[in-house]
């Protein structure tokens, strides 16, 4: 069964990323991302990595992937103007993917093991504890300044692309809390005598 699972997640995969790359609408292709997401969050249980799955289900799929898909949808991008440059830019994007290629077959052939990779592979598992317990033992304990250091790289970057976005449109009306702290009955109120039966 579980061979069976194995083989349905991941020819699913595959399909979701090429469907990605060859669809139209960006729309599809958050979609078709978002379900190679999931899929990839069932091998990572098939492997007993629940921890991993989780991630990828709440950080990926519950963050990552509805934000582009939310900014994909809110920004009224113009796809065919975007695509007219494409001819122009397909030689230098055709070297720069020659170039990454050449790079993963470098990595590819020159890729081995660790010599503790072995021994650590081999060691007993202890018992009565989950690899998410371990893990955050790990990265509490060991790795928990490296951790932190992350997660201050990840607030700075969050800020600024706050900061970077935030624009200023002088046809939105903001709250002006001093304007309205410094409001009087002679500026805010006008008072007017109305004749009987002549209306407004």
């Amino acid at each position: 069964m579980a061979v069976a699972f194995f083989y349905l997640f991941s020819t699913i995969i595959i399909a979701s990323a090429f469907m990605v790359i060859v669809a139209r609408n960006p729309v599809h292709s958050v979609l078709f991302l978002i379900l190679a997401f999931v899929n990839g969050a069932g091998l990572f249980l098939l492997a007993g990595a629940e921890f991993l799955a989780m991630i990828l289900i709440i950080v990926y799929v519950g963050a990552v992937a509805v934000l582009f898909l939310f900014v994909v949808m809110m920004l009224d991008v113009d796809f065919a103007e975007l695509k007219q440059g494409f001819q122009k830019y397909l030689p230098v994007g055709a070297a720069v993917g020659i170039v990454v290629l050449a790079e993963l077959g470098f990595v590819a052939l020159g890729w081995q093991s660790a010599p503790s990779a072995h021994d650590a592979a081999a060691a007993p598992i202890v018992a009565g504890i989950t690899n998410t317990a371990a893990l955050g033992r790990v990265l509490y304990t060991k790795y928990f300044v490296f951790f932190q250091a992350s997660a201050l790289v990840l607030l700075t970057a969050m800020i600024g692309a706050i900061v970077l976005t935030l624009r200023h449109r002088p046809s939105i009306k903001r709250q002006n809390i001093a304007e309205q702290n410094a409001r009087t009955r002679q500026n805010v109120i006008d008072i007017k005598k109305v004749p009987s039966r002549a209306g407004i």
